[in-house]
């Protein structure tokens, strides 16, 4: 009898202990959620207005403001790429009053190879999620003799890349690709954009173009480029007959391992973010929040008649990602990725 009440006793005890978490669980989400009604949310783009980042921020800005009650304003705010708004982000106030998408890409490849203007850590944001990360495609001109990949290579011809800056994506993703693929490569990286690229691809100023799906798309629908192949692990959706790399050419375990890399780099997407040390309750509540809204049927079919589509990881998969590409990077390593992505090709 003795034991039978002590063990009843421990389970009441813990049954309680249970119920008051529970309870003050609750009670700091009702905080959160309190917190953020009626308040102004900024949300900032590290671009100029029309562009991809640009669109979705302005897709979910309405959505995030009628789940919150807050006042949801987007903020453009261009330069270097981005970094200038990432690191303002970095050192922001840390209330989850202010809400960045960031260009993964661009943010990850800066801090991998230790530019001087890199002030953040991307691990240590608060991650909200992943609302979007389009495969990367290679595009050639419209009248490109290559009809695959494979006849690109083997030519053993020099290819010209149109590129944006030296960090970009577009320069340093078809850097990369030279590399991993043993092409003979020249990179002009003197475009403002993929637009210009485009542009410049179509007027046969450059073979190449490495871009993601979404400008793709329109490059390739107005004459401007022919996408030769998928610089991913699958095809994309909006060019399903188009093969991968890997379904193009056997790639040896060491070009495999250097375009996988890259891929892994180019899947961080469109990342939205909260400064370091935000609150646990109230990062908690925007994460849950955004999951929502990227899952949201409604918010799918307002993307799809934007010509967007929204491609949700969660922040656990995100932070995964993240640590995936840093870990066991060696001074060695991001040596290599620098010299590759800044010199070899210009």
């Amino acid at each position: 009898m003795v034991r039978l009440s002590m063990v009843r006793t421990m389970v009441l005890g813990v049954g309680a202990s249970l119920l008051f978490s529970l309870i003050a669980m609750r009670a700091q989400a009702e905080d959160a959620a309190a917190f953020f009604r009626g308040n102004t949310i900024r949300f900032v783009v590290g671009s100029g207005t029309g562009g991809g980042y640009d669109l979705f921020a302005r897709l979910l800005a309405p959505h995030v403001g009628a789940r919150t009650g807050a006042t949801v304003v987007v903020e453009n705010l261009p330069g270097a790429g981005g970094l200038i708004a990432l690191n303002r982000e970095y050192v922001a106030k840390p209330d989850g009053l202010q809400i960045m998408i960031v260009n993964g890409v661009a943010a990850a490849m800066s801090q991998i190879i230790e530019m001087d203007s890199v002030r953040y850590d991307l691990s240590k944001f608060g991650i909200l999620g992943i609302v979007n990360a389009e495969p990367w495609v290679w595009l050639v001109s419209a009248q490109s003799k290559y009809k695959s990949a494979r006849e690109a290579i083997e030519s053993g011809q020099q290819i010209t890349w149109g590129g944006s800056g030296v960090i970009s994506g577009l320069s340093d993703g078809a850097a990369m690709t030279c590399d991993a693929l043993a092409l003979r490569c020249r990179i002009v990286s003197g475009y403002p954009g993929s637009n210009e690229v485009a542009i410049a691809l179509g007027r046969g100023e450059v073979d190449s173009l490495y871009v993601s799906e979404l400008p793709a798309q329109n490059y390739v629908t107005s004459g401007l480029g022919r996408n030769l192949v998928a610089m991913s692990r699958q095809r994309s959706r909006s060019f399903p007959d188009v093969p991968t790399i890997f379904e193009t050419m056997k790639l040896t375990p060491e070009q495999a391992a250097k375009i996988n890399f890259r891929i892994s780099i180019d899947e961080l997407g469109r990342i939205f973010v909260v400064p370091p040390d935000t609150p646990a309750d109230r990062l908690a509540y925007l994460q849950d929040v955004f999951r929502t809204v990227m899952m949201s049927p409604e918010v799918a079919a307002e993307a799809e008649k934007r010509n967007l589509y929204i491609d949700y990881r969660s922040p656990a998969e995100t932070q995964a990602l993240i640590a995936s590409i840093f870990k066991g990077l060696t001074p060695e390593m991001r040596r290599q990725v620098k010299d590759v992505a800044t010199g070899k090709y210009r």
